[in-house]
């Protein structure tokens, strides 16, 4: 099943996209034709705190369409609506891991730079923007402006102090992010929050692929293409910490919500890997691409 937060004229709603990926189910109209009334929320955010309530209610709502002949009739073409990051506004500041890939820490300093422990740091809400919008370029702050292609997690349940056995089971589902950096910021002011945090520098989606398809997140390949060519080549498999150990270290002392979403980190290939550094420019295209998930594709401003 794959989520998604849709825009048209009549505004913002959850949506499941079919399985040709060219149509769209409103979620709410859906179940209320199936039952007469719908009890569902209107946000994905808050469809996904329901909880296994929510997720079931889907699949009862695909077994009714499977069954009956006007089934059609509830969809929308997807290119008659505008996607939407799947959590436009998230909740909270998004989570995201440093350096979890080894070849990225080298590229990025040497092998003493290899953490020992999870590296962590936060992206603003106000940075997220959907697929297809266009990365805002902020030349008047930096002119070193970077790429980070991630494997996303999108916490389902409340926890804290959550085993690393039953990790998984806290995740709702599974996107792609791409965590643009200003590398400038991010050295002279010797954090990584004001270089991660500019606006609308945050692309996420295009949709939420539910975990039930996703056997084993921390073997999936991802690629990271700028202008057509592959930048970033690598596979979750390279995790120097695994999702179950990211979720598991996060929540020890700090309570995990459903809607929270962590970045897992950046494999090697970045623009200031290159030698001499290759930071985005006005008009670069970036393609993301996660197996089993789909591609996250924008543009920098001009």
């Amino acid at each position: 099943m794959k989520f998604v937060t849709v825009k048209d004229r009549t505004g913002s709603y959850a949506g499941l996209l079919d399985g040709t990926g060219t149509k769209v189910l409103p979620l709410y109209a859906a179940l209320e034709k199936m039952e007469g009334k719908s009890d569902l929320p209107g946000t994905l955010k808050e469809c996904i705190a329901l909880g296994d309530k929510f997720v079931d209610k889907v699949h009862s709502l695909i077994d009714w369409l499977n069954s009956n002949s006007d089934r059609e009739e509830l969809f929308r073409p997807l290119d008659s609506v505008k996607l939407e990051a799947p959590i436009p506004r998230p909740d909270k500041n998004i989570f995201c891991v440093g350096k979890n890939y080894a070849e990225h820490a080298i590229e990025m300093g040497s092998k003493e730079d290899i953490p020992e422990h999870i590296m962590v740091f936060t992206k603003s809400p106000t940075t997220v923007i959907g697929p297809d919008e266009t990365v805002l370029n902020h030349k008047h702050v930096t002119s070193e402006l970077d790429y980070e292609g991630e494997l996303a997690v999108v916490i389902g349940k409340k926890g804290r102090a959550i085993p690393k056995e039953e990790a998984l089971d806290y995740i709702f589902g599974y996107t792609i992010i791409n965590d643009v950096t200003a590398r400038d910021l991010q050295s002279r002011h010797k954090q990584f929050f004001i270089g991660k945090s500019l606006d609308a520098t945050c692309p996420m989606g295009p949709w939420i692929v539910h975990s039930s398809a996703i056997e084993n997140p921390n073997k999936l390949d991802i690629q990271t293409k700028v202008n057509g060519e592959v930048r970033q080549s690598s596979n979750t498999g390279h995790f120097i910490f695994p999702i179950e150990e990211i979720i598991s270290v996060l929540s020890k002392g700090m309570t995990l919500e459903p809607g929270d979403i962590i970045a897992t980190g950046t494999p090697a290939g970045v623009g200031k890997g290159f030698k001499p550094p290759r930071f985005l420019q006005p008009g670069d295209k970036m393609e993301i691409s996660v197996e089993k998930i789909g591609t996250l594709t924008n543009t920098i401003e001009e």
